[in-house]
């Protein structure tokens, strides 16, 4: 089945830190350019950070940059996303993203309909 399961989301105090992990199954993991998303309550998908086929390129959100870093193990086709100084407005459910094609970019691809995207992990920042 090809599928994204993502887990290591928790309750965590500001400032804190946590390590979300996106398993992937039933494609061939590193030939696709993977996305972390996420949605707070109320609003709608921002994107977070975007890592190519080798890991070795790497984008973040103005929001997030310096403070997470994503990195992926294609041995384990599992993508992750290291989350330092977590702040409450960190709070969402957080989706890893496959891009539609593989071997290359495509702009907004967690927006496409043909993207495949995880079932979420809830991240709550909050004392």
């Amino acid at each position: 089945e090809v599928q994204l399961v993502e887990s290591g989301g928790d309750l965590v105090q500001p400032g804190g830190s946590l390590i979300l992990s996106c398993a992937a199954s039933g494609f061939t993991f590193r030939s696709y350019w993977m996305y972390w998303v996420r949605q707070a309550p109320g609003k709608g998908l921002e994107w977070v950070s975007t890592i190519n086929r080798d890991g070795r390129t790497t984008y973040y959100a103005d929001s997030v940059k310096g403070r997470f870093t994503t990195a992926r193990d294609n041995a384990k086709n599992t993508v992750y996303l290291q989350m330092n100084s977590l702040k409450p407005e960190d709070t969402a459910v957080y989706y890893c993203v496959r891009d539609p094609s593989p071997y290359q970019y495509t702009n907004q691809a967690w927006l496409t309909k043909t993207s495949l995207r995880g079932q979420g992990t809830q991240v709550t920042v909050s004392s």
